[in-house]
């Protein structure tokens, strides 16, 4: 709830701290006092349009602080504030901040954290509901009718599943993304069937193996090498090979050597030095026998070769791959072609499921509608009895319960919702903003408000001259009701009912005054004796009389 508002340099007000408290907060004071300036600070720190004519003449800026208290922060702010990421200890003040220059510019604050305005109003929803001449939210607002008879259905009966219809329509949207998507994957493989299995053929019969390339080229290397090297090859097989090769010499010397060798110990040193040079010629001729065979050109081999790694290659590029990926889009192919025939047969599966999703939703979300109905006919009794007392007995209020086409459902069922009013026998009902008077509006809101003993709403209500153009019995069921609705939260209500005031537990006077030509406007709360006094001149006028403090006296102890 509202704790404290502090307000610097707006229109009249120079300097202003507030404190409030729960219950109810009732506001007062002759016309033209400056309330209207007290809510337009407070909207601007809700995150109301900057405006620059709210700056004090003379001031560079302006600045409005509203700190809010609450025994455990509210989902619908904590989760606004977590996607902001904007840290709030538990347990502290929840202050939003603006300030607003001269010039136009403005910044906010949330915790002396900077956000956006957007951000303010985002949590000025929860924060604060204000109900005004001219308010087109909360109530007003058809968009939030729906949860309201939600809530007020949960209150009565345990029809009202709005969560079950909620996982229903989540089960069901996935059901059907699934379905969609595996059909939308059937048709385009469907579509690719015949490229598939011509490509598939191709690599088939081309039989590609990973590493392949890399075999065939380095076999192609080795020949074409071997072609270079053909002449070479040959006349060294010359030397070597035939009765008057070099290596025949040298044995038919070591044979004639040895039979002298004994003779004398250098012939010997010399037989053992040409039996290593053959040793040595024996290997060298072995080696290049080797060498021979390795690098042998098959001209007919070479060109299967180069066949193959022309085909290989080609294939790859056809497929934008590389060769040795070949293998591996095969076995993609031949799994694709599978998923043709296995998804039409999974299609059936998913159609099934989908289709039990969308009865189950459908059933929850009847079930829903029948429950939204029948609230609302209670919701309908409940606000017609409070309709006579609050001056409104001619009128007719009506919940709307109207089906909505099956493109329109959702995780909140298939039912629109909207509070609609008749403000005269026999007139046609329509929206409440559309047919209802300031006064009368102010007043249907009231009367809704009591009739759903609404929870999970804003903090702190706010009801802007709710009574206007009533008086005596409406203005003394108007204070009755706001009374009751403040038990258990915070309502402020700006009155110039005195049976009203009476109510409040709380009471500020708003008040205007002039030095000069300059001109403020000042907020206090009463004690005993200033509510008296102030209820006094609220019931008198300019001129406060005994008879009018006596009968001040009477309502403030009549409540």
């Amino acid at each position: 709830m509202l704790t404290r508002l502090s307000i610097r340099n707006v229109v009249l007000i120079e300097a202003l701290d507030l404190d409030f408290a729960g219950g109810l907060g009732v506001l007062t004071g002759e016309t033209g006092a400056g309330k209207s300036i007290l809510l337009d600070a407070l909207g601007l720190a809700l995150g109301a349009r900057a405006d620059s004519g709210l700056v004090r003449a003379g001031e560079d800026q302006a600045s409005v602080t509203a700190s809010f208290e609450f025994a455990a922060l509210p989902a619908g702010i904590s989760a606004i504030l977590s996607e902001a990421e904007v840290d709030v200890d538990p347990g502290e003040a929840l202050i939003v901040k603006r300030r607003v220059k001269a010039d136009g510019g403005s910044k906010a604050f949330v915790n002396d954290q900077p956000v956006s305005a957007a951000l303010l109003r985002e949590l000025g929803a929860h924060l604060v509901e204000l109900h005004g001449q001219h308010d087109d939210r909360g109530l007003v607002n058809p968009r939030g009718h729906r949860l309201l008879l939600d809530r007020f259905a949960s209150q009565n009966q345990k029809g009202a599943d709005v969560a079950g219809v909620e996982a229903a329509w989540t089960e069901w949207r996935t059901a059907r993304e699934a379905l969609e998507a595996a059909r939308a994957g059937v048709e385009r493989a469907a579509a690719d069937r015949d490229l598939l299995l011509a490509h598939l053929a191709e690599l088939t019969a081309l039989e590609p193996a990973e590493g392949e390339e890399e075999q065939l080229a380095e076999a192609r290397a080795a020949m074409q090498k071997g072609e270079r090297l053909t002449d070479d090859l040959e006349a060294l097989r010359k030397l070597w090979a035939g009765s008057d090769s070099a290596l025949a010499t040298l044995r038919s010397a070591a044979r004639r050597l040895d039979r002298i060798a004994g003779e004398h110990p250098l012939l010997a040193d010399a037989l053992a030095a040409l039996d290593r040079a053959v040793i040595e010629a024996g290997e060298a001729e072995e080696k290049l026998e080797r060498a021979a065979e390795a690098l042998a050109h098959d001209p007919a081999a070479l060109d299967r070769i180069e066949t193959r790694l022309f085909d290989l290659r080609a294939a790859a590029r056809k497929h934008q791959c590389q060769v040795d990926d070949l293998p591996r889009l095969m076995r993609e192919m031949r799994a694709s072609l599978d998923a043709i025939e296995g998804g039409e047969a999974g299609l059936a599966a998913l159609e099934a499921a989908e289709q039990a999703a969308g009865a189950a939703y459908r059933a929850g979300a009847e079930a829903l509608s029948a429950a939204r109905s029948a609230a609302a006919a209670r919701l309908d009794a409940a606000v017609a009895g409070e309709l006579a007392p609050l001056k409104l007995d001619a009128a007719q209020f009506r919940t709307a319960v109207t089906p909505l086409a099956e493109d329109r459902w959702g995780p909140s069922g298939m039912d629109a919702v909207e509070f609609l009013i008749s403000t005269n026998p026999g007139a046609p009902f329509a929206p409440l903003a559309k047919i209802a008077s300031g006064g009368e509006l102010s007043r249907f809101i009231l009367a809704l408000k009591v009739a759903l003993a609404e929870e999970g709403g804003a903090a702190t209500v706010i009801f802007d001259e709710i009574d206007r153009g009533v008086g005596g019995a409406v203005a003394s069921a108007i204070g009755e009701r706001l009374a009751r609705l403040a038990q258990d939260g915070q309502l402020l209500a700006v009155t110039h009912s005195p049976q009203v005031a009476a109510r409040g537990h709380r009471h500020y006077v708003i008040a205007k005054s002039s030095e000069g030509t300059v001109t403020r406007t000042s907020v206090h709360q009463l004690d005993g004796a200033g509510r008296q006094e102030e209820i006094a001149r609220m019931l008198s006028g300019a001129e406060i009389t005994a008879e009018a403090r006596a009968q001040a006296d009477r309502l403030l102890e009549g409540v």
